[in-house]
């Protein structure tokens, strides 16, 4: 027997619903009820960045909820599917401003390291983001859904029935895909698998 959501929750769905319909004030009272779990989600990834990283967690938020506003013909589904593609938008500002500044000119000599290790990132370790980037990007080409659960649940901190409600699959699944999916990654990051 599936669960009711929250008063909360059901309303932010509602709210949702009607943005994605073109009306304009639902956003403007979606903002106050989704402000806080941007707030969380941003203050995860800032977390993992250096300590006097020039884009703070309250610049992040702004420019998700600019790039969020921007978003044309997307149906959202509920709230685990406006705060998934809120994660993935904030990921992309922050692998785009590693970019922008200057790792690359750094060179190779970047470690191989584990999914665990590439999540907390320090200016030695900017390279490593955008290889877990790239290894990410690999993944989703080859097996999408199991990149989005990677997305999802890495990256968004949704959990396994979250994540099983934005996909409509089974938390079985869910549960598999991440599991393949972190061994897959895993052996990419780090160099090492069977021969």
């Amino acid at each position: 027997m599936k669960k009711n959501p929250p008063p909360q929750q059901h309303h932010i769905t509602e709210l949702l619903a009607e943005w994605s319909d073109g009306n304009q004030s639902a956003l403007d009272e979606l903002y106050p009820l989704v402000y806080d779990e941007l707030h969380r989600l941003a203050r995860r990834y800032m977390s993992r960045e250096r300590k006097g990283h020039t884009l703070q967690t309250t610049a992040l938020i702004n420019e998700a909820y600019v790039r969020l506003v921007d978003q044309r013909n997307v149906h959202w589904a509920n709230r685990s599917h406006f705060f998934a593609i809120s994660a993935q938008i904030m990921r992309r500002i922050l692998i785009d401003h590693a970019r922008r500044h200057a790792y690359a000119k750094r060179g190779g000599g970047a470690q191989q390291v584990s999914l665990e290790e590439a999540a907390t990132v320090t200016p030695d370790q900017s390279l490593e983001l955008i290889r877990l980037d790239e290894a990410l990007k690999s993944l989703s080409e080859m097996d999408p859904r199991r990149g989005q659960v990677v997305e999802l649940r890495y990256f968004g901190g949704l959990n396994n029935e979250e994540i099983a409600g934005v996909l409509n699959v089974s938390e079985n699944t869910v549960t598999r895909d991440w599991n393949m999916a972190r061994a897959w990654l895993y052996q990419q990051l780090t160099g090492s698998g069977a021969n």
